[in-house]
């Protein structure tokens, strides 16, 4: 598998990235985001929804901890695990029914919850770029699966990557 990055330059670019994302996206697909507060994952995820349909309100899940959207086409639930203090409220959640053959999952803040997730087709991690003047955000597609595969070169318009390990 490979990685790429790009840059994104405002939300507008992020919403439009999860917009490509979303025709590639199939039930039993895990998706993560990485990244700090503000570096646009939910908005990312809102761009995804948009895409496939979804014209009601997005809003993180930071204190929910998923949002499901019933879609024509999929389930689709988007989880955020940023006030998970400890990977055992994993357990006591209830969670792991969600991830299921007829789901997608995009997932914030995975590192939370390490080793207690199925492994991702695609990891992404969004960080503010290393120029502090420069405006958007530099994100990292690391694609692990096939269909993660697909996603990176939805997302990023493009073939060219990096194999994995090189």
């Amino acid at each position: 598998m490979s990685i790429a990055k790009c840059h994104l330059a405002d939300a507008a670019a992020s919403a439009a990235a999860g917009a490509r994302l979303a025709p590639e996206l199939r039930g039993g697909m895990v998706i993560t985001l990485c990244g700090d507060l503000g570096t646009g994952k939910t908005t990312l995820v809102r761009g995804a929804l948009r895409a496939l349909g979804w014209a009601g309100a997005v809003k993180s899940p930071t204190y929910a901890l998923v949002e499901h959207y019933l879609l024509s086409s999929i389930y689709f639930y988007h989880f955020d695990f940023y006030r998970f203090a400890d990977p055992s409220e994993w357990e006591t959640a209830g969670l792991a029914d969600y991830f299921r053959p007829d789901a997608v999952c995009l997932i914030e803040w995975p590192e939370r919850v390490t080793g207690l997730l199925p492994p991702p087709d695609l990891a992404l991690t969004l960080v503010h770029p290393s120029d502090a003047s420069a405006a958007g955000r530099d994100i990292t597609l690391d694609a692990r699966t096939e269909a993660g595969e697909r996603c990176l070169v939805a997302m990023t318009g493009t073939s060219e990557r990096t194999p994995r390990g090189a």
